[in-house]
């Protein structure tokens, strides 16, 4: 068989391209911490200046509280009189010059106190109010920068979706966000590139693998057929025909791993309980043959999802319940439902008792209860891979349990 090479592989795209014009100032370039720091800077500016200025003229307003004077004369003949609302202390007529002077500075000093208590308390106000705005203003600021990050979140999500056509195409200054904008888009090229050489090594593999096997098939097909054959050459012929059929399940298992290991682009609605019932109704010749009965109710639980591996994944499992049984009065319970907003597949059957530390090693390729890379006639140990790997691929999970006197409950979850 002749092996196509493979092709070279794209070399890493240089973060800095010899080819792209430089600007003449790099650090000019309006990169995020440059407009960051025009930003936070301008706004404590503003706030400094629209804070000295509400002080200026919340000071001068104290000052002239009420344009009233201090004090005022009421006669200018001797003896002085003089008369204040505010102090009254210095209405009263028989004072010494000592005495006045002194209530003059006590009046003084009180209304300077209240003049600065006012003015702190308005300060107080207008500081209060500059932080709203100052916070507003900085929210909806930070909003504004930050939204290229969104838009780069949101494509990732679409692309976690499996749609690795989606790009980010940022446009904008040449700043930080949009280098990494870029770079993600480079990189999800490259993914892109790589996933359509896989499917189409997938698809190239999986004509390579098939068509010898399908010829040595029916060569040995014609060859048992023949009945003038010795009987030795005939033990031989089936030896090699169970041989070639293992293979031949061997080869569609890992195709279907590979194919089902990638995100299902196209969706269509599926009914779990039209795909357990086919699975049922496939595996009832078998089930009846090994004494094991198959019960259950489906319950109408549509997906969106690819139908022919969501058939797989009730196949898989509902197989693997008749084949690992036990030999007399066994049983099967397959039932689908919808849970909590997702549909729900739950096979449990009767069987071996199973240890709770080795559930997770049945999800393993090649493995087996208490096995590894066995011989053994029940399958070739890529089932439940293949059933987890398709769970995945259409966005749910799979779990096992050990059910109480032996066997195991299997329950696959998937979005509605």
């Amino acid at each position: 068989m002749a092996t196509t090479p493979a092709p070279p592989q794209t070399p890493p795209k240089p973060t800095w391209d010899p080819r792209r014009p430089q600007p003449p100032f790099p650090w000019l370039r309006p990169t995020i911490r440059i407009r960051l720091t025009l930003l936070y800077g301008g706004m404590f500016l503003i706030a400094g200046i629209l804070l000295l200025s509400i002080i200026y003229l919340l000071a001068a307003q104290a000052i002239s509280s009420g344009n009233q004077p201090l004090f005022k004369i009421v006669s200018f003949q001797p003896p002085l009189k003089v008369s204040s609302d505010n102090c009254p202390a210095i209405n009263a007529n028989s004072l010494s010059l000592q005495e006045f002077n002194d209530v003059i500075s006590r009046c003084v000093d009180q209304q300077r106190q209240v003049a600065l208590d006012e003015l702190l308390s308005r300060s107080l106000l207008a500081l209060l109010g500059l932080a709203v705005i100052a916070f507003a203003f900085g929210y909806a600021m930070a909003g504004r920068v930050l939204s290229p990050l969104g838009r780069i979140t949101r494509t990732a999500r679409q692309v976690a979706g499996s749609d690795l056509s989606r790009r980010i195409e940022l446009d904008g200054p040449d700043d930080e966000l949009k280098e990494l904008a870029d770079t993600f888009d480079d990189m999800l090229e490259r993914l892109q590139r790589a996933f359509t050489a896989q499917q189409r090594f997938v698809g190239n593999a999986s004509h390579e693998l098939r068509t010898p096997l399908a010829i040595n098939r029916t060569l040995l097909e014609v060859h048992l057929s023949d009945p003038g054959a010795p009987v030795e050459l005939q033990q031989l012929g089936k030896t090699l025909l169970a041989t070639n059929e293992r293979s031949e399940q061997l080869v569609e298992g890992l195709l279907l791993l590979a194919r089902s290991d990638n995100q299902i682009v196209e969706r269509g609605p599926v009914d779990l309980a039209e795909v357990a019932g086919q699975a049922v109704d496939q595996v009832r010749a078998e089930a009846d043959a090994k004494g094991v009965e198959i019960r259950g109710e489906q319950k109408r639980a549509v997906v969106l999802g690819n139908g022919v591996l969501l058939e797989r994944i009730a196949l898989n499992l509902v197989q693997n319940a008749v084949r690992y049984n036990i030999p007399e009065d066994g049983w099967v319970e397959v039932t689908t439902d919808t849970e909590h907003n997702q549909a729900v597949l739950t096979v449990s059957n009767t069987g071996p008792v199973v240890p709770a530390y080795e559930i997770d090693n049945l999800f393993e390729p090649f493995r087996r209860l208490r096995t590894e890379r066995t011989g053994s006639d029940k399958g070739v140990g890529l089932g439940l891979s293949i059933v987890r790997s398709v769970a995945r691929a259409h966005g749910g999970h799979i779990a096992a349990r050990p059910r109480e006197g032996g066997g195991l409950v299997m329950r696959v979850t998937l979005p509605l």
